[in-house]
């Protein structure tokens, strides 16, 4: 029996088949390096998939931007391709990631390297070659963006694995390593090398630039596993003195001088103090905040810390949150869901520290350092709640999760002093879903997202705190709503689409109805042939057009039968031009019987039957023509309400500026539709809008179709306010929060500084 896994948490991955392997690896060893690879793919799907689109994006740009025919051409195959083959590429690289954490503590033989040593020379490939400069920039600018991080996830791996610190592609989170994975998962595609490239650079922006969220979860959940808890990354020595020192005494070999510091620092008692270098920023962050809030408690005596009594211990005040947790989870849900102040916490606090002692018993009271974790805490989340949009959903959730969040405050200062804590990731997360996806203006509630942020919230409230839980609870929610975005995304690429359709049908039609009037101008039809050409042979020549396009034989023989019909051209084979006008008008939908009368009609020919030919006089074909519905009016259904047509700006107005600037707005901008007469504020965002004709398409968050309308008269009505841009939100709720806190206690303690310092302004 494998002591090991006694009391410790179940792997991530759920199925054996998808779980790294290696025959070497010790039972703890094995375990980490399974949760660790679950953390990974489940953080990896949803950045992939953005990925993917992106690259969709990017070749129908380069296929709008092509200078000929051919280039437009190997743009929208290699589009669809990749459209054909995501899923695959997706599981390949997923498949490539695993195989990498399996590779981990394999050295190679001696009989793989004789055979790579066996290897004949051979010229370098000129594609392979700018493929691998590409890479070599991409692994680059990753590992130097992302140096401590990947400094620390290489010697805690080789801890794992009893290696030498990894690094390059021996590392499997590493830049290297998921880049390698994605260009061998793209390599079975039949890409040019420019579209190679192209998906490199997109995997950079998408995945490489966000892995810190990653390693920063990977390493926190290995440091709290006990895997180096007191690594630190050190900077570099400069370069001269390392010159200085004779060979041989590690002068050439910065990294022994890393493994050195790492393993003095790794060899101290868990008493001795601990250089304060490497956190000064962050006490720092704490230390101003309970200075702040005792400058305040000096001036307002009802918060006063130090009543009589002892101060409670950190088991004690944990008891009593188990008992608050255990009273608020049995009271009714509208009181459960109610965020506390700091003083109800408090007194709630004192109430339960003191139950069932005798009368007259020394009372336990919050010690300062716990009254200001409690008091910050309390206001943490009471900015949470002022930035919320409305108190829905996303309120209760805060009431719910105040105690837990509370419990792991007192037990872990990290949760104040690093950015990067998973409970405060956690957080923020579920704070922007809940405010997002369940109280957005977009129609209900997504039943799903809310059963997950429900039962997150109860493994929160039942388990006992640690960064291993909300570890494991940031990766589930994130998992899920990288689902629902890739949902989103795929209903918003569909929208597009469509829209895109409608925009080449319009202009199909528009140049088909050009060319039927330039012939109009040569001749005069009128009765049925006029009404054939207007109604519904216009319509031929355009879906001709989508399908082959203007330079195509196929469209040169829709043109020559116009001119024979209209008598500029011979008509050489009379039954051949009815049978082409008959296929065509079946093409646009119409019935194979109406087809045959009207082709008849017009040609002179005579019917087949008598009965035929009595069937319809030329007035009610005429009037048929004119009742037809035409190619792509179903489409118009479906859309919204048409805009009012606005007059075009002044060359000097508000208008045409912002005209300039929303031609300029990259795809993905956020807007806020005000309506004037509820004051209701939407927002919605631009998901497509067309540099040709100017019309542009905005989808709610879920990806579905919003609101249509063109640039112009969208100038037009955000200069009547009625539309406004959103600005980029830098930070998340989380944050504004932090900021808020910070500046309302600025503001508090900034009358008692200045008081307390005669001959100072206030101003």
């Amino acid at each position: 029996m494998d002591v090991e896994q006694q009391g410790r948490r179940q792997p991530f991955a759920s199925d054996r088949g998808s779980r790294p392997d290696h025959a070497g690896w010790s039972p703890r060893a094995r375990r980490l390096i399974e949760e660790t690879h679950a953390l990974c793919s489940s953080w990896l799907e949803a950045p992939l998939r953005q990925c993917l689109i992106d690259i969709e994006q990017r070749l129908y740009s380069l296929a709008e931007r092509s200078r000929n025919h051919m280039e437009q051409q190997q743009c929208l195959f290699s589009r669809q391709l990749l459209q054909q083959q995501q899923g695959t590429l997706e599981r390949r690289f997923m498949d490539g990631t695993q195989l990498n954490f399996s590779r981990l503590g394999w050295t190679p033989g001696s009989e793989e390297q004789s055979e790579a040593a066996r290897r004949p020379l051979e010229l370098l490939d000129q594609t392979e070659h700018e493929q691998t400069i590409a890479l070599d920039k991409l692994v680059a600018r990753g590992e130097a963006r992302h140096g401590t991080a990947l400094f620390e996830l290489g010697y805690r791996f080789a801890v794992l694995v009893g290696q030498p610190p990894l690094e390059g592609e021996a590392l499997p989170l590493g830049p290297q390593a998921l880049a390698v994975a994605f260009r061998d998962a793209g390599n079975g595609l039949d890409l040019p090398v420019e579209h190679r490239q192209l998906m490199l650079l997109s995997f950079d922006i998408n995945v490489v630039h966000t892995l810190a969220s990653l390693y920063e979860t990977v390493n926190e959940h290995l440091r709290s596993d006990g895997i180096l808890p007191q690594l630190r990354a050190f900077p570099t020595p400069p370069r001269t003195q390392v010159e200085r020192q004779p060979r041989g005494a590690g002068g050439d070999n910065p990294p022994a001088s890393f493994t050195r510091a790492a393993q003095a620092q790794n060899a101290q008692p868990a008493a001795t103090p601990q250089p304060q270098a490497g956190r000064s920023d962050n006490i720092a962050v704490l230390d101003s905040l309970r200075e702040m809030l005792a400058q305040h408690r000096a001036g307002q005596g009802a918060l006063n810390y130090q009543p009589a009594g002892r101060g409670a211990t950190p088991e004690e005040l944990q008891l009593a949150l188990d008992a608050l947790q255990l009273h608020v989870t049995d009271v009714a849900d509208q009181a459960q869901r109610e965020l506390r102040s700091a003083h109800a916490l408090r007194e709630e606090l004192i109430s339960q520290l003191n139950t069932g002692k005798p009368a007259g018993a020394a009372q336990t009271h919050l010690t300062d350092e716990q009254g200001d974790t409690v008091e910050l805490v309390a206001m943490l989340f009471e900015q949470l709640g002022h930035q919320l949009q409305r108190k829905g959903n996303a309120h209760s959730l805060l009431g719910e999760l105040q105690l837990p969040l509370l419990r792991m405050a007192v037990t872990d200062e990290g949760f104040f002093n690093q950015r990067e804590h998973p409970a405060r990731k956690l957080l923020g997360v579920v704070t922007e879903a809940a405010n997002d996806w369940l109280d957005g203006p977009d129609g209900e509630a997504d039943r799903s997202l809310s059963a997950k942020l429900n039962q997150l919230v109860d493994r929160a409230r039942r388990e006992p705190p640690s960064t291993g839980l909300y570890t494991s609870l940031l990766a589930d929610i994130e998992h899920h709503l990288g689902l629902l975005n890739r949902k989103a995304q795929i209903a918003e690429r569909r929208q597009v689409e469509a829209m895109q359709g409608r925009e080449r049908l319009e202009q199909a039609r528009h140049r088909a109805a050009e060319l039927i009037a330039e012939r109009f101008e040569r001749c005069n039809p009128r009765g049925l042939l006029r009404t054939l050409l207007e109604r519904a042979w216009s319509d031929v020549l355009a879906l001709t057009l989508l399908r082959h396009g203007e330079d195509s034989e196929a469209f040169a023989l829709r043109l020559r039968m116009t001119d024979q019909l209209l008598g500029q051209q011979p008509i050489t084979d009379r039954n051949l031009l009815q049978a082409e006008v008959e296929a065509g008008l079946q093409q646009i939908g119409m019935h194979a019987e109406e087809s045959v009368q009207v082709a008849q009609r017009l040609l002179g020919i005579p019917a087949a039957t008598p009965v035929a030919q009595e069937a319809s006089t030329t007035t009610e074909l005429a009037l048929k023509l004119k009742q037809h519905q035409r190619l792509g009016e179903h489409v118009a259904t479906e859309a919204p309400a048409p805009v009012v047509e606005t007059p075009p700006p002044a060359p000097e107005s508000p208008e045409r500026r912002i005209h300039q600037r929303l031609r300029q707005l990259p795809f993905g901008t956020w807007f806020e539709f005000i309506d004037p007469t509820s004051g209701r504020v939407t927002q919605r965002k631009l998901a497509w809008y067309s540099p040709v004709s100017g019309n542009s398409l905005f989808v709610t968050r879920r990806g579905l179709r919003g609101e249509e309308m063109t640039l112009p008269q969208l100038a037009h009505e955000m200069a009547c306010g009625r539309v406004r841009e959103m600005p980029p939100m830098r930070d998340s709720l989380l944050d504004r929060a932090w900021h808020a806190l910070t500046s309302h206690l600025r503001q508090v303690t900034r009358p008692a500084s200045t008081t307390a310092r005669p001959g100072v302004s206030p101003t």
